[in-house]
């Protein structure tokens, strides 16, 4: 695993070891970003089941100012802490050791939002649209925010918001890559 693009691009990445965590393949990171960038001038990204935090440092890598990484898995964050010390620029990362709700909740506290976020949560556990409604609810996507959803093939997710739209939604094998834009009312 390796970061493919951008001021990180080439640079190898940690992954955890075990089968607790499903990393997202270089070839289906790559295909994403080309979907949905594939650089970005400026912004910031919330990779909320960071895992090794792969997804967040590379949009930071392809032009995002910073990114919050999130996992609630202990080995995750030091292998996320691990990989965000090889960028040279920990300043850009935020990482916590939290359960979804409970990060997102403090970012509506710290009134933070997000112009992409990526949704990548164990297959077995997903409750996407659960988490989607907090999103919304929060307030914590700004106009045109993309979220990445990534879920097995046959997940159909059904966003409650009449402002979330399918602005792409791609197979790759087992793996579905569904993404909603924010859209203005």
């Amino acid at each position: 695993m390796r970061v493919i693009s951008g001021e990180y691009g080439g640079r190898p990445l940690k992954s955890l070891k075990g089968s607790n965590t499903r990393p997202t393949t270089d070839k289906i990171k790559e295909s994403l970003f080309h979907m949905i960038g594939p650089y970005f001038s400026g912004g910031t990204a919330l990779d909320l089941y960071s895992g090794s935090g792969s997804l967040g440092i590379e949009a930071v890598s392809r032009g995002m100012d910073k990114a919050y990484l999130v996992d609630i898995n202990q080995s995750a964050v030091s292998v996320i802490n691990e990989n965000v010390k090889m960028t040279r620029e920990e300043d850009k990362f935020t990482v916590w050791k939290k359960k979804d709700r409970q990060a997102l909740a403090s970012l509506k506290t710290a009134e933070e939002t997000f112009d992409l976020v990526f949704l990548d949560p164990p297959y077995a556990k997903q409750q996407i649209e659960e988490v989607i409604g907090l999103l919304v609810s929060y307030e914590l996507l700004k106009p045109d925010a993309l979220i990445v959803c990534e879920t097995d093939k046959h997940v159909l997710i059904t966003p409650t918001s009449h402002r979330l739209a399918v602005y792409k939604e791609k197979t790759y094998g087992t793996t579905k890559l569904t993404i909603f834009e924010w859209v203005e009312e």
